[in-house]
């Protein structure tokens, strides 16, 4: 995911700089090149040496260390693709925000010209200071993206905001801004999960739909860099577009406003076939009839219709079979019009709905076909977006 991408990590004197012993782990485990810059203060809580160990890479502490001719502050800066300062103090952040280069950290940061992530760590009370806020503002008016600490436990004893955030959120902004510098410019359309029909205000229509495999492909469409809009039945929060919906029509209603400008629809949600017809306002009351009658009118097929529509995009519908699979697969894609269609077998219990495996037939509008063995969503979600993009 980061391959070739260079991560500086600004490590400062505070409780939290272990933390960002498993920050390097996670950069190190998608293939980026760390490099560590440490105050001196830094050095109390966690050791130069396993620092070096982790991120493969000499870790610098004292200004003006010269590799060659070159001053350090600006080769680490020149060499790397954003920084990340994590924990930041109150001095530190100070420091940037008035100019002072009194070390490398500073030294680095003020000679930086490319994006800068700080993610503030201190005691509550130093948080709420006013200078401080004042200095937070002002850096983040220049353009420095700040991560709020989160509130909790703190190390001094106190109880309040000045912890370090998560791990994750630091990783997934330093991804996203590395990857939204070589976005392709490829619009992504894609639905996830099973879609409601109102009975009245308290029962539906639906199905067992997780959503997790049309999510996990938007996930992987993000992560290449390309732009995405994911429609979903289900609550989820992720750095690219989202838009919630809950029945058929509102997923065909969201799908036509977006799809003229999507370059790749990606049809994975479970759509109910039917709705009710008469959807009462108030709830059903039980009456003394042993059985009560639904009248159910079909749902707006939204693959056909799109694929009618379609000038320039390439589509690919989803179907799921508790029989005859491939034969059903290859009746669907040739009556939808789709470009692919990815077959789900969902009789089986190890995969499918609900399930972090998966096991598909990628169907091709020539005829050809390719089955993708039992993987993780995750590695499934990559194989098709290879297979439709080859």
């Amino acid at each position: 995911m980061l391959s070739g991408k260079n991560i500086l990590i600004g490590i400062t004197g505070g409780i939290a700089a272990y933390k960002i012993c498993e920050l390097i782990r996670m950069f190190k485990r998608n293939n980026a090149n760390v490099r560590v810059i440490c105050t001196k203060n830094a050095l109390n809580f966690v050791t130069k040496l396993t620092l070096q160990n982790l991120s493969q890479n000499e870790v610098g502490i004292e200004e003006f260390e010269l590799e060659k001719y070159v001053p350090e502050h600006i080769s680490y800066a020149d060499e790397a693709d954003i920084m990340v300062i994590a924990p930041a103090t109150a001095n530190t952040i100070s420091k940037i925000a008035t100019g002072i280069c009194d070390n490398l950290l500073t030294s680095i940061a003020c000679a930086f010209r490319k994006p800068i992530i700080i993610a503030p760590a201190m005691n509550c009370n130093m948080w709420e200071n006013p200078i401080i806020q004042e200095n937070l503002k002002k850096l983040s008016n220049l353009g420095y993206k700040i991560l709020e600490p989160e509130s909790g436990f703190l190390a001094c004893g106190y109880e309040g905001k000045g912890r370090l955030c998560e791990l994750n959120k630091i990783f997934d902004e330093t991804k996203n801004i590395l990857l939204e510098k070589n976005r392709n410019e490829k619009n992504y359309l894609i639905t996830a999960g099973g879609t409601i029909e109102d009975i009245d205000p308290v029962r539906y229509i639906s199905n067992y739909s997780s959503g997790k495999m049309g999510i996990a492909i938007a996930d992987e469409a993000y992560s290449q860099g390309n732009n995405v809009t994911l429609v979903t039945t289900v609550d989820v929060k992720r750095p690219y577009e989202i838009i919630k919906v809950k029945s058929a029509q509102e997923m065909k209603l969201a799908v036509e406003n977006k799809f003229e400008t999507s370059d790749i629809v990606i049809m994975a949600a479970a759509v109910a076939d039917y709705r009710v017809k008469n959807k009462s306002d108030k709830k059903i009351k039980k009456n003394n009839d042993d059985e009560i009658t639904l009248t159910l009118v079909k749902n707006p097929d939204i693959l056909k219709e799109i694929c009618i529509k379609k000038t320039h995009q390439k589509i690919i519908g989803f179907c799921a079979e508790s029989e005859n699979l491939i034969n059903n697969a290859k009746e669907k894609i040739q009556k939808k019009g789709c470009d692919y269609l990815v077959a789900n077998d969902i009789s089986r219990k190890d995969i499918g709905f609900s399930s972090d495996y998966n096991e598909v037939t990628i169907l091709k509008k020539n005829g050809q076909m390719k089955k993708l063995e039992r993987a993780s969503k995750k590695d499934i979600a990559k194989q098709i977006l290879k297979e439709i993009n080859e």
